[in-house]
């Protein structure tokens, strides 16, 4: 995730609301925590949960269907420094919290 850059430029609230959702998901990455439950468990008004879910899924890193979660596949982005910008596939896949760590753990 860091390595691939799919981190980069994400606010610390995005980012705290990504670490949650890794944490809560099930095997296929979905959570069933509603807005309420997540926003408390973060101290986040719900302008500021709408925020960080909005940069989350436009960076392709969840899917949100109200008030289901999925944390997504973190497939390889794109390294080049150029390309940051660029949007990186997703096969929107859900991936257990141990896949994703695992994944991270080997550096991909």
């Amino acid at each position: 995730m860091v390595r691939d850059r799919h981190i980069r430029g994400r606010t610390p609230q995005a980012l705290a609301l990504y670490l949650l959702l890794c944490t809560v998901a099930d095997a296929q990455g979905v959570s069933y925590y509603p807005d309420s439950t997540a926003g408390g468990m973060l101290g986040f008004c719900p302008a500021e949960l709408r925020a960080a879910r909005a940069e989350l899924e436009a960076a392709r890193l969840i899917a949100y269907r109200a008030p289901f979660y999925q944390v997504l596949s973190l497939e390889p982005g794109v390294v080049e420094e150029e390309k940051v910008g660029a949007a990186v596939p997703r096969s929107g896949e859900g991936r257990s919290v141990g896949d994703i760590l695992r994944l991270m753990m080997e550096g991909r």
